[in-house]
């Protein structure tokens, strides 16, 4: 009995695609799946963070408070403003980054280059905001109290507006000395010594009797706002914390037990120790894509000026990073909306 053997069609299409399926590349199709698997873990991470802050709804900190620096105007309220900023060129930098695969589609050698520089550009300037963004989150402003029971107190005046521990606490003839492992219990060390004691801001909250304490409990107002084409009045839910009369305070002042600066993993001046921990992590994560998208970038970017590319009459690999960086900017616009804008 004779053996029939069958060869497959060299024509044959799989999917429609030849030995490519859907058409697309090996390298392309693998980007694909990298991409998916990635999103499927930064929509963990957010998850994670919704429900965190579902549950502590009530005390967590609010963004236009935290994030109101900007560069080179210090002591100038600009809540979200350079938060915005950011974003802006990390989607300008995504724009360029099609106009760099469009370029490469049309074999213009001299404008892929011009916008993968733009690109870098952008997602440097993109890195190096979020570094100061977190060198600001980490030194804090105003500083605050915790209490024995984990809460953190805020200082404000009669108007409401933060006061800084700096403007009102005393200066003690007090002896300071760090808690580490060998000299305490194994967790009652501490990274830095505050820059004031309990005693000292307790001493300053007194001999300043305009100082009230605003808890970090949230709750909603109805405050009116006037349009200026009607008369009429419309009632806006406006986010505030908690303020406290000067009898509440001093009372709440007296369960004080440590002076918090900052933010870091273990303390947050800020509110809920959980949003300082997700932000780290999550924006940290991000900002860790984007730096190696950077990289991946500059290589590409060499690449295109040796001319490897035109040798191989293919700019696929310049698509390639492309796509990733497209997911880089989409999944901040996640980021950005989750921390800064709900």
């Amino acid at each position: 009995m004779e053996a029939t053997v069958t060869t497959a069609n060299s024509e044959e299409k799989t999917w429609g695609g030849g030995n490519e399926p859907m058409g697309a590349s090996y390298g392309k199709l693998m980007m694909w799946f990298f991409i998916v698997s990635d999103a499927l873990t930064f929509s963990g991470f957010l998850a994670a963070y919704g429900f965190s802050r579902f549950k502590f709804i009530e005390t967590w900190p609010l963004a236009d408070e935290v994030f109101t620096h900007f560069p080179f105007m210090h002591g100038v309220s600009a809540p979200m403003y350079y938060v915005a900023l950011m974003t802006f060129i990390l989607i300008f930098s995504s724009v360029t980054m099609v106009l760099a695969v469009d370029a490469g589609h049309q074999m213009k050698k001299n404008k892929v280059v011009v916008y993968m520089f733009l690109t870098i550009i952008g997602g440097m300037i993109f890195v190096g905001s979020q570094a100061w963004e977190w060198k600001n989150f980490i030194k804090g402003e105003y500083g605050a109290i915790e209490t024995k029971g984990g809460s953190l107190l805020q200082f404000v005046d009669k108007d409401g507006k933060r006061v800084a521990l700096a403007d009102f606490a005393a200066t003690l003839p007090v002896e300071r000395e760090q808690l580490n492992r060998n000299k305490a219990t194994w967790f009652m060390s501490e990274s830095s010594l505050p820059s004031y004691t309990v005693a000292e801001v307790q001493a300053g909250f007194k001999a300043h009797p305009d100082l009230l304490i605003r808890t970090e409990v949230i709750y909603e107002a109805d405050e009116a706002t006037k349009n200026d084409a009607t008369i009429n009045h419309d009632l806006t839910k406006i986010k505030h914390k908690t303020i406290l009369t000067r009898e509440e305070s001093m009372l709440r002042l007296g369960q004080a037990t440590y002076v918090v600066e900052g933010a870091n993993l273990t303390r947050n001046e800020y509110g809920s120790k959980l949003f300082a921990d997700f932000f780290f992590f999550i924006t940290g994560f991000h900002g860790f894509h984007v730096f190696s998208g950077v990289i991946i970038n500059i290589i590409i970017f060499f690449n295109v000026l040796l001319g490897t590319y035109e040798k191989r009459g293919s700019y696929e690999m310049v698509e390639k990073v492309g796509l990733y960086w497209h997911f880089v900017d989409l999944v901040w616009v996640f980021v950005f909306t989750v921390f800064y804008l709900v």
